[in-house]
């Protein structure tokens, strides 16, 4: 796993603890040494610590003109033992709607396993951000069926046509505007 890093390709064009709006802002992160750890395998030294022991992430990309973020994943989302929601939610997705983030792009191709509880922090986020949505890329079947048996596809847009997307081949507006245009499709507007 210490090999898996985060997306690149779009540092030129934003980087999180460069951004006094992040919530990350100011986090420094060692180009040499690996500290963070999943269940006892060392994981890439660029991913940011959320305060759980299994779930780590990177904010991509963040606009606040248009209020959408990008955030990309790595680990084990585990909500039964870990309350991995409660540490995404109060440390990085609250800090962000409150600077008018409405519309979050979760990517979770290095998400490995998904454990759930219930589904309350979930739904509180899907109430905060009333006239946006949630939309999950490249999960995994598997986690996605698990997130499903939670209730949670009543918060998170996912499957489907999202399912189909190279998202990595896109600019972070370009991106957005595909996924916000499948999701309105979706919505029947």
């Amino acid at each position: 796993m210490h090999d898996i890093e985060p997306f690149y390709n779009w540092i030129e064009k934003y980087v999180a603890s460069e951004d006094p709006r992040s919530p990350l802002f100011g986090a420094e992160n060692s180009l040499t040494y690996y500290t963070n750890t999943i269940y006892g395998y060392y994981i890439h030294p660029q991913w940011d610590d959320i305060e759980s022991e299994t779930l780590f992430l990177k904010i991509l990309y963040a606009d606040y003109d248009l209020g959408f973020t990008v955030i990309e994943f790595i680990g084990e989302w585990n909500d039964a033992l870990n309350n991995d929601i409660m540490s995404l939610k109060r440390n990085i997705v609250d800090p962000l709607v409150s600077e008018g983030i409405k519309y979050f792009i979760l990517i979770g191709e290095n998400v490995f396993n998904f454990h759930g509880s219930d589904d309350s922090y979930y739904e509180e986020w899907f109430e905060d951000i009333e006239e946006g949505w949630i939309a999950a890329l490249g999960f995994r079947d598997f986690v996605l069926s698990e997130m499903r048996n939670y209730n949670l596809d009543s918060y998170i847009n996912s499957g489907g046509n999202l399912e189909d997307i190279y998202w990595r081949t896109f600019t972070p507006k370009r991106l957005f505007a595909l996924v916000n245009s499948l999701i309105q499709k979706r919505l029947g507007q």
